[in-house]
This record gives structure tokens, sequence and C-alpha cells, in this order.
């Protein structure tokens, strides 16, 4: 689930409260409309193992490759760039599946990253395709492994970061793709956040984090380090390191410093001199696309709305119009060759899930877009919808970009006004710091499918729309950032999509939280809330963040409440669901992944109790084998089906009954099965199923 992220933007992140939304007196709700006959989209062709998905080439143009299943698990499959039918599997992962992987410059050696039950500590693992052998790089108990440098200059070997040492703290070592010996190049006792290396490996800049929850860039200076730049606390959100090129003369910075919204200049390294790359005053400038062979930057995407590219310069210009030319969708591109002559260009829309081509820069053949794959080839000719981007307003004046998804049934020409009401999913993104975006969505398809309208705001405290939106949400968990979402609803209300008493709340990590809210803050606004590793009590979160989120803990700290004074402390206690727990008068279902690193168990654990205390009945559902969030299909599809039996007994909409929708899966339901129909039935012979 793309929303699960609880503090991710550059390193990490959450956030949300208050404000009912009552109908007007004298005015009769209308009833929502029972959902038509539309073909009922199996939760397997929505949340099974994509066909293939992350195709790449490999930067010599001789092989393609691409995750896909073997025996339902997600491996690396590597083929011939001429011969796709020829492909073999290079990895034999029997647990949760490869999702991460990519080419070294080394020939016939790729990378991938895998954890251990979702407890995001990824070691990182060479695979030998002459030979057949993966080498685990990063061997160490409790290490998370960063790739720092993959360099085509430097092809033996990678930069990695490692906190075995010190679990706070990566220090940089030189590693040997063919031996797997690594060579100390920088111990980090400076609390370098993150390193920037040159082309051959030569440490050029880095990046520190300041007790002021500023941020330091540093020069190297010898041996040692000089700073550079100084990045306030309100611009460290929006302002981000996005490259080198490969010589280290020019360095690439995302910044929002002196305006709002962060703009892409290019920095001398020598001098220090900027230069205005690209701008908008919508949207934080995003991605980008470097020259391969260079590293010097070609173009940026910026995203309001919908995703756009914007050439810098000439070099690419030609190209992005053929891309755009694949249809009305969004177009990204996966991978080029190191010679630039073969690109792997991706199309997707959100009725059309992601379609792969290959485009062809070789002179003679210039522009030239073959189609390989589609990720999902089931969904082809089935009932999805389209997706309305839209510009709510808050009571106080911001503008929420929001997108909203329509029930064929509600929509039936097709124009994003809804005919007649339906039921309403509000689903939450996570992050806090992290945003909603136009695109594909297995979750947005499947709760149009069984009859919901589905609406996803980008609430103040969101990522993307300038340091000013960011930081409108510092302090405002539980507070104006929830207005946000209330408001939303009131505003599907006045237009009719939905009723008053047929909204659900619903969201993973920090939509988790939201949802916990909702039921809390608001207890009369929603009729239910799935909440999906959600915090329920922000002292305990924060006293439990993984000891590599080091760096980022000032930027919580000021954003949330400081755990160290006693304001801080308080701040936490009346902005944690838990406290508020005997508020909740509406169903609620609960899944939680028992490894979960940066969302403990103990989450949810505290506020289910807290609710039996209470005799307040809730569903709750643990993954044995599962961190933050389902990244097993057998999982995910699990929980899915009780979520769907779930939303159909609260809101009224079609579900596909949970049958043997858990085979396969660890799922178990330590409360309250009775909650969900056919569960405790589904529960009855079912051996969870537990993978590592």
């Amino acid at each position: 689930m793309r929303r699960t992220a609880l503090f991710a933007v550059s390193s990490l992140a959450l956030a949300l409260a208050a404000c009912t939304g009552k109908q007007e007196e004298g005015t009769a709700a209308a009833t929502p409309e029972t959902p038509k006959e539309v073909e009922l989209i199996p939760r397997d062709a929505l949340f099974g193992n994509p066909e293939r998905a992350a195709v790449q080439i490999s930067p010599d143009g001789k092989y393609l490759s691409w995750v896909a299943p073997v025996d339902g698990v997600m491996n690396v499959w590597v083929a011939p760039a001429n011969d796709p039918s020829a492909a073999r599997a290079v990895t034999d992962d029997k647990a949760r599946g490869i999702r991460n992987y990519f080419w070294s410059y080394r020939p016939d050696t790729l990378l991938y990253l895998r954890d251990t039950g979702g407890d995001e500590d990824f070691h990182l693992y060479a695979v030998d395709l002459a030979t057949g052998q993966a080498r685990d790089l990063t061997p160490f108990a409790k290490t998370t492994a960063q790739v720092v440098g993959v360099s085509p200059t430097q092809p033996d070997s990678i930069l990695v970061g490692m906190n075995d040492r010190d679990a706070k703290w990566h220090d940089l070592y030189r590693v040997d793709l063919a031996s797997g010996d690594r060579t100390l190049v920088e111990k980090n006792t400076r609390q370098i956040a993150g390193y920037i290396a040159d082309g051959e490996y030569n440490l050029r800049f880095a990046q520190r984090s300041r007790p002021d929850g500023g941020l330091d860039i540093l020069r190297r200076a010898g041996d040692g380090w000089e700073q550079a730049d100084d990045v306030p606390f309100e611009d460290v959100l929006t302002t981000s390191v996005l490259g080198l090129t490969h010589d280290g003369k020019t360095l690439y910075l995302a910044d929002s410093r002196n305006r709002n919204t962060a703009a892409v200049y290019a920095i001398d390294s020598a001098s220090g001199e900027r230069r205005l790359l690209a701008e908008d005053a919508r949207a934080d400038i995003g991605g980008g696309l470097a020259d391969p062979r260079t590293g010097e930057l070609q173009a940026v995407s910026v995203d309001y709305l919908r995703n756009e590219w914007k050439p810098v310069g000439d070099a690419l210009a030609a190209d992005l119009k053929v891309l755009e030319g694949i249809g009305p969708g969004e177009v990204g591109v996966n991978a080029r060759t190191l010679d630039d002559r073969t690109w792997i260009v991706t199309y997707s829309a959100a009725e059309s899930p992601v379609v792969y081509y290959r485009y062809d820069r070789t002179p003679g053949a210039e522009g030239r877009l073959t189609r390989l794959f589609s990720a999902r080839p089931a969904l082809d000719g089935k009932p999805l919808v389209p997706q309305w981007p839209l510009e709510l307003k808050s009571r106080d004046g911001l503008t929420l970009p929001s997108y909203l998804t329509l029930p064929a049934q509600a929509d039936p020409d097709g124009d994003g006004k809804a005919d007649t009401p339906v039921p309403l999913v509000l689903l939450v993104h996570g992050g806090p710091w992290a945003r909603d975006g136009y695109g594909y969505s297995s979750w947005n398809q499947w709760l149009a499918n069984r009859g919901y309208a589905v609406l996803s705001v980008n609430y103040r405290g969101s990522t993307g729309f300038g340091k000013e939106f960011t930081n409108a949400g510092d302090g405002e968990w539980a507070g104006k950032m929830h207005d946000d979402l209330v408001d939303a609803v009131n505003w599907a209300v006045e237009q009719r999509i939905t009723t008053p008493d047929k909204v659900a709340i619903m969201g993973g990590s920090y939509g988790g939280y939201a949802t916990l809210v909702g039921l809390t803050f608001t207890p009369d606004t929603f009729a239910c809330g799935v909440d999906i590793v959600g915090p329920s009590n922000l002292a305990t979160l924060l006293s439990t963040v993984p000891p590599y989120w080091a760096s980022f803990f000032e930027q919580l700290a000021r954003r949330m409440g400081d755990p160290r004074t006693e304001e801080g402390r308080k701040w936490l206690e009346e902005r944690s669901p838990l406290t508020r727990a005997d508020q909740i008068r509406k169903p609620l279902l609960i899944g939680q992944g028992a490894n979960d690193p940066r969302v403990k168990q103990a989450e949810s654990d505290q506020i289910v109790a807290a609710m039996q205390a209470k005799n307040i009945p809730v569903t709750y559902v643990l993954f044995p084998d599962e961190g933050h969030g389902f990244a097993r299909p057998e999982n995910n599809k699990a929980f899915n089906a009780i979520a769907e039996n779930f939303l159909a007994r609260c809101l009224g909409g079609r579900a596909q009954p949970i049958g043997e929708d858990l085979a396969g899966s660890s799922a178990t339901a330590p409360v309250g099965a009775e909650g969900v129909d056919g569960l405790a039935e589904a529960l009855q012979g079912h051996t969870p199923n537990v993978q590592k």
C-alpha cells in the first residue's frame, strides 16, 4: 500500500485532528444508492502478485530484468535483452519476496535488498549471473545497508553505509563485488546523516542534522569537513540534494530557501555559485533524469495535480515529447543503458495499471517504442474507473490538492460528478510527510468497484506543495490536519457524493493514526474506521523509533511534541488517540505487523487493551511475519478480504466472501473476529503460514 510510510520524506515521518460534520437542521439525508451490478473484480487480480514489475535493463544493454513470482514469491528474473521469452529466475527467495533490486556496472552482476519479516534491517546482496552465486555484502546482525555510490568508472566495487558498529550512524565502506570484502572509507564519528561521492568515489559532500532541527551541508576539506551551506529547520523537509555530476564539479539541489516551493539549482562545487534550472510556483520540483555517462541533470518532474516533465536544456526535449504521445496518462523512465541508446519506460493512468515499453534511441531507430509487458494483464478489460484531481478548500482558506474516485453507478456519464450519493471511504495517506498523487491504485479501484466513492486529501503537512503547506502541519496532529479531512468530508456531503452517515475513514501509518483520531476526537463524523499500522500513543511512538533515525529526531520533536520537555509530553498525550479510547462508538478494524520497526505492535496492543477494558468492540488482525505494511501478497489479500467484509457491514457496499483468501497468509485475529462477517468461519482450521 503506497500510503503506509510513517516518517517518510528524505529520511522518515507521521500526523492529524478535530470537528464534526453535522447535517444542517431541516435537511433530510438522502440514502446512498445500493450499488448496481458492475462486474466484481476479484481481489486476487487487484492485490495478488503482478505478472511482472520493476522492469529494468542492464547498463551494458545485455539483459532485461524484472521481478515476478516463483511459486508465488516475488523474485528477480533476467532475460537476454533481445529475447524476453528466455527469462530465468536468478534469485530464490521463499519468504516475503524481493522488490528492490538494481544493476551494478560489473558485468553480469545485479544487487538486491532484503530484510527479514519486515524488520527493515535490509541486507545488500550481489548475484553473479555467470555462476548463479548470491553473496550477502552486509552480513552483520541488526544492520541496515545504505547504498551510497555505484559508478561506471568503478565497476567492481560500490560504496555502502553500514551501522553494525553504531546502530545510530552508518560508517562508509567500499565493498568489492567479487569477494564481498569491505574497506573502511570513513568511520562516522561526526554524526553524518548521508555521504555524497563523485564517480571516482571521492567524498565531496555530506549532510549532518543539527540540534536545532536544521541541516548542515558539508564540503570535504582534506580528511575532514567544513560547512558549505546551512538549511534552516523550516526548509529541511523541502530542501534536498538531488545528485552530483560524476566529475564532482556540479551539485544539484532542490531548494526552498528564500522561496516557498523547492526549485532546482546547479551549484558549482568549487565556488558555490548557484544557477537556477527549474521552478514551479504550484509545487516542489521532484525527481529528475540525469545523463548516465556524466550525471548531468537533463529533466525534472513537478507534480501538482498531475506529474509533468520539464526538460533542462535540449538534450531530452524531443524524447519527452515522444513519450507523452503514448497516452493521456503519465510516463516515467525506469532505466537507461550507459550509452543512453535504450530506455525502459513506464506508462500508467488511474484506470490503467503500469505498462512497460522499450524506447530506442539508436541512430536510425530514434523514437521507436516497443511494448514489453503489462504489470497486471488480469485487469485488462475490467471495469476500472477514472480518478479526478480536485482543489478543495479548508475552513481557514488553504487549498487542499485532492483526488476523487467514483464508482461507475454514481457517475454513469463519466464526467467526474456524482449523479447519486453513495457511501464514501476517506483514504488517508501515510507519512504524514508524503503525499497522494494521480495514478493507478489497486486500493482506489477496489473500493470503487465495491460501490464506494474514494476521497484522498493532501492535508496540511503533506509534502510536495511548498514549505508553507508542509510547515502548516507543525503541531497540528489531531488539530488542523484533521480539520482538513473533516472539511473534505463535509464538501463531499454538500456535493451529494455521499451522506453524513455513510463515511468511513481508512489509512496506513499516519493514515492509521488519522483513523484513530477520527473515531476518538470526532466520534460522530465517521461510520467506522480501518487502521493499518497506525500509532495510538505518540509518546511511546517517539520513544521507540529505530536508532538509525537519530539524524531526524529533532525534526520529529519540533514538528510533533518534544518528549524531553514537560510541554512536549503533555502535547503527545493530548494528541494520542489512546487518551480518548473511551470515546470510540463506531466499529473499528485494526491491522498490524508484529515486526514493524516504525510503529511497534504495542501501538495497536495498547488501544485494543484500552477498548477491551471499556467493553468497546474492536477487531484486531495481527500478522506475525509483517512489518510496516503487508508485503506478502497472501497477507495483503487476506487483510483486504477482511476489510472488504468489514466495510460492507458498516457501509453496505458489495463484498466478495472471505472464503479461502486467508490461505497461505499468517493472519491471526486475537480479538473480535465476530465483528467481520465470515472471519470467524474462515479462521476455523486456518493454520497461519509464517514466513521470514
